[in-house]
């Protein structure tokens, strides 16, 4: 995410707004719908606002969601049962985040500059925080693989003065947790990362570019056979089980896995990230500036 200078947070736990469904806002997504992706009839949903910028939305392996307001420094959970509530406090100015195979949430800390890992009792176990001895830049998004490896995206964005390492890459962290390797040298402020379920393919926005690459992954965890998937950039992304990829601008633009647009959704803020999950895992949690929002599709996430 392209972190704004100053917010003002109204959101509390048992605020009025924060509570599911206070508003369905009737938002044309007739594109998407043709392509059988929205389900019929539905509408983009705000769930809970007054936030101060949304980030980060993952679930866990109930539908639960979980996401960041990160100028508040706080990491928030949605549920069925609750509605949205504060998971942690003082988050490090969490951004990206994801489950691991162990269940673990792993969270992009960009104020402490490193990657950790939360389990079922609370306890942050630090994945990564530098590379070949020096200190990550702000580590912003990421992707787990079959084989439990981390991919992680480490642009800075703000003041650069404080920075260790020459220029913004991908890492990735090996599956024994032991190492820290550099996957990418060519891309100016890469920022949203995913992969597909099956651990071939790797997407990776390419934000200061304005350009999105996938690349082939190979056995050690280092991509390979670069090539332009589309000429957008993008915050976060996502997948679905078609293998349809999502990226986030002005609206959310819906790419098969050829590069070609197959749908859009618009937003009324502009979306930073997004994540499937709810019950059935077919809501599309969509976080955009103040306020989450989702929509039914007819996919599941991979």
């Amino acid at each position: 995410m392209e972190c704004p200078g100053h917010f003002d947070s109204t959101f509390r736990a048992g605020h009025p707004l924060a509570t599911v469904a206070v508003l369905a806002l009737l938002v044309n997504a007739a594109s998407a719908q043709e392509g059988g992706l929205i389900a019929p009839g539905a509408a983009v949903r705000r769930l809970a606002t007054g936030f101060a910028f949304l980030e980060g939305p993952a679930a866990d392996g109930y539908g639960n969601v979980y996401f960041t307001d990160i100028p508040n420094e706080r990491i928030h959970r949605w549920t069925p049962g609750e509605g949205v509530t504060v998971f942690r406090e003082d988050s490090g100015r969490a951004n990206g985040l994801r489950f691991d195979l162990d269940g673990r949430l792993l969270v992009c800390e960009m104020g402490r500059r490193r990657v950790t890992a939360i389990d079922v009792d609370g306890v942050v176990t630090v994945l990564a925080d530098r590379y070949d001895g020096r200190r990550l830049n702000s580590p912003n998004d990421l992707w787990v693989d079959p084989l439990g490896g981390v991919y992680f995206t480490d642009p800075r964005y703000g003041a650069a003065d404080d920075l260790d390492l020459t220029g913004n890459h991908v890492y990735y962290v090996t599956p024994d947790g032991q190492t820290v390797i550099q996957v990418t040298v060519d891309l100016v402020r890469p920022n949203g990362v995913v992969g597909t379920s099956d651990g071939s393919r790797l997407y990776v926005a390419d934000h200061g570019g304005g350009r999105t690459y996938a690349y082939d992954i190979a056995s050690d965890g280092r991509r390979r056979n670069r090539r332009l998937f589309v000429a957008q950039g993008s915050d976060g992304m996502t997948l679905d089980a078609h293998g349809n990829v999502y990226l986030t601008g002005d609206d959310v633009t819906i790419y098969n896995p050829g590069g070609n647009p197959v749908g859009s959704i618009a937003v009324p803020e502009p979306p930073a990230n997004l994540a499937f999950g709810g019950v059935d895992g077919t809501t599309l949690f969509i976080t955009a500036r103040t306020s989450l929002y989702t929509v039914e599709m007819t996919v599941t996430g991979q």
